[in-house]
C-alpha cells in the first residue's frame, strides 16, 4: 500500500483523480490479504524538503487514509523519496519475510507506484500492480495538459510491458 494518504483526497493539498475509488479497491485487496494471513506493508511518505506542500510531518494530510488504516501488526515503512526502496528498510524487511512476489496498490501512479515497481522488479521481485487501486493526476508538459486518465493508462501500460502484471482489483480477487 503505497502512499494512500489524506493529502491525496478531497480536502488534502494534492487531490488526485479517482483517489476514493482507488482507495476502496486497495481496501478490498488489503482485506483479502488480512483474511488469508498474507503480510501487508504500508508505505507512508513524509516530506523532508523545506519547500514541500504536502505530506508535511505531523499533519492530517500525511496520515494514512482510513480506507487502509494499518493494523498494529502490519509493517509501516516511512519514506522520503518516490522509490519506496530508496533509503528505507523495505528490501531488508521483504527479504527477512521470504517475500518474492509483491501486489502493489497506491498513489501516485506516475511517480511513487512507478518508481517503486521498477525498483522492485530490478531487485528481483515479481510484481502485480492493481491498476484500479492506484490513482494519479493531470500533468503538464510544455504548456499542454495531459489528463489523468491518459497519465494513468500510459504509466500502467509501460509497467505492464516488462515490470509487472497489471490487473484490476476484481481480476485479482476472482483469480
Amino acid at each position: 500500500m503505497i502512499d494512500i494518504q489524506n493529502d491525496y483526497f478531497e480536502g488534502g493539498t494534492m487531490t488526485l483523480s479517482g483517489s476514493g475509488i482507488a482507495a476502496r479497491n486497495a481496501g478490498k485487496i488489503l482485506e483479502r490479504f488480512r483474511t488469508t494471513g498474507l503480510p501487508v506493508v504500508h508505505i507512508q511518505h513524509i516530506a523532508t524538503k523545506a519547500d514541500a506542500t504536502f505530506f508535511l510531518p505531523g499533519t492530517w494530510g500525511a496520515e494514512i487514509h482510513p480506507y487502509v488504516t494499518p493494523l498494529e501488526q502490519e509493517q509501516v515503512i516511512i519514506k522520503h523519496f518516490p522509490n519506496s526502496f530508496r533509503e528505507t528498510g523495505l528490501h531488508e524487511y521483504l527479504q527477512s519475510m521470504g517475500i518474492t512476489d509483491l501486489v502493489i496498490c497506491g498513489m501516485m501512479t506516475h511517480m511513487c507506484v512507478d518508481a517503486t515497481t521498477r525498483a522492485a522488479k530490478d531487485a528481483g521481485y515479481t510484481c502485480t500492480v492493481i491498476g484500479d487501486a492506484c490513482a494519479t493526476r493531470d500533468l503538464e508538459l510544455n504548456g499542454m495538459n495531459v489528463e489523468s486518465e491518459h497519465v494513468q493508462m500510459s504509466f500502467l501500460a509501460a509497467l505492464a510491458y516488462f515490470y509487472s502484471t497489471v490487473i484490476s482489483a476484481n481480476e485479482y480477487l476472482n483469480a
